[in-house]
Formats: C-alpha cells, sequence, structure tokens
C-alpha cells in the first residue's frame, strides 16, 4: 500500500485568475475588479472578513491592469508622485485610522492617481464608510467609494479553498478529508487557512498521511 510523505516544502501560494474560486458570495466582486476599466471615478474599494480572498483579487487585478501594490502603512515613507504614475493598490488602508501621516500620503496619493487618469483599487475589512480615518477629507472619499465586497464562504467556495490551500502547501490529503473539514470546521477563510496550516505540521510530526482520522483529531483538540 502506498503512504504519502510528508516534506516541509515552502508554501506556494496561487495568485493568478484561474486560482480564485468564483461563487456566489464572491461573483460581483469578481466581475467588477474584471471590469476595471470602467470604475464609476476610476476608484473601487475591496472589502471582505480575513482571508476572504481580498490580496487574491488585488493580485489579479493588478496583473490584468499593470497595477503595483503597496501596503497603506508604508504610505508615509512612499514616493506618492512616483506611484500616482500608474495604476495603483493600497491595501489595508483602515490599519492607518490613527496613522496621520500615512493618511496624508494616501490622501494625496488618492488625488494624483486619479487627476492623472489611473485606476486605484483600496482593500481593507468593513464598509468603507466605517472605517473611521481621522482625516476626515481622505474619509469623505473613501466612504464615497463604491465598494465590491466579498463574502463569507458557501459550501462550494469553502471546499475549494481548502483544495487550494493544501495545493500550496503541495499536500495530497485523503480524498475524504476536504468534505469533512468543510462541514465540521468554522465557516470562515481564515479556520480554513489555519486548519490546512495545523494539518500540514500534524502530517509533518507524524510522518503520517493526512487523514480523515488526522483532521478529527484536530478539530476536536481545537474546539476544547
Amino acid at each position: 500500500m502506498s503512504q504519502q510523505l510528508s516534506f516541509d516544502l515552502p508554501v506556494r501560494t496561487a495568485l493568478g485568475r484561474d486560482d480564485f474560486m468564483v461563487s456566489p458570495g464572491n461573483a460581483v466582486a469578481v466581475s467588477l475588479i474584471e471590469a476595471w476599466d470602467n470604475w464609476p471615478g476610476g476608484k473601487l474599494v475591496l472589502t471582505g472578513p480575513p482571508g476572504a480572498g481580498k490580496t487574491h483579487l488585488t493580485h489579479v487585478w493588478a496583473g490584468m491592469a499593470g497595477a503595483r501594490i503597496v501596503a497603506a502603512r508604508g504610505l508615509a515613507d512612499a514616493d506618492i508622485p512616483d506611484l500616482a504614475n500608474g495604476p495603483i493598490a493600497v491595501e489595508d488602508v483602515p490599519q492607518i485610522a490613527a496613522d496621520a501621516e500615512a493618511m496624508t500620503a494616501l490622501f494625496h496619493l488618492h488625488n494624483l492617481a486619479l487627476a492623472n487618469g489611473h485606476p486605484l483599487l483600496m482593500t481593507g475589512r468593513g464598509a468603507p464608510v466605517h472605517w473611521g480615518l481621522g482625516l476626515p477629507d481622505l474619509q469623505s472619499r473613501v466612504g464615497g467609494t463604491p465598494a465590491a465586497i466579498l463574502e463569507l464562504p458557501d459550501d462550494r467556495l469553502l471546499t475549494a479553498v481548502l483544495a487550494k490551500l493544501f495545493a500550496d502547501r503541495q499536500l495530497k490529503p485523503r480524498v475524504d478529508v476536504i468534505p469533512y473539514l468543510a462541514m465540521h470546521m468554522e465557516r470562515s477563510f481564515d479556520a480554513a487557512r489555519r486548519m490546512v496550516a495545523i494539518l500540514d505540521a500534524e502530517s509533518l510530526s507524524a510522518q503520517k498521511p493526512l487523514t480523515r482520522a488526522m483532521a478529527a483529531k484536530v478539530l476536536g483538540r481545537e474546539a476544547e
């Protein structure tokens, strides 16, 4: 009987369009990303819970639009005129709600990029009107930006995400593992990512294949 071997291999996250699973909970957001050249005002907010696919879709858009991707927290030290010379994506905007320098930098980037005719994508959790950005002019501009919302996964999407996460880690669980996890685990993208990481470590430590019994053991331990 053949046995799956576990090796401590690097995680290779696939961020292409073909790797992003479309379901009713994210179909509208995907269509808006793909229609980026028709965004009202040349800008869009991509929002959703942690691990919902914001980073993945941002990379998909960057590939289509030839955009650069920057973290909102790094804007205070960035060359804003240079960033505004092309399509730009700013990730995790709510994280700078109390950072006056970063907010001012984003305000100028927002205005310069749009004035130069380049699209702007911003990401974060929750509705942009509730991001609480301490710079009123910035908050008003962000709050008035059309938003694409990524929702929590349904059964089909959670199953597909689990399969992708295992593939990213070059792991091949037994065929009954993913359906079992999708039925019994917490229904969130963060939980899927955490569960796959734990099972990877468990399989590596025990030098055993990823089985339903192992998944049940890990789920039971997580529930304690």
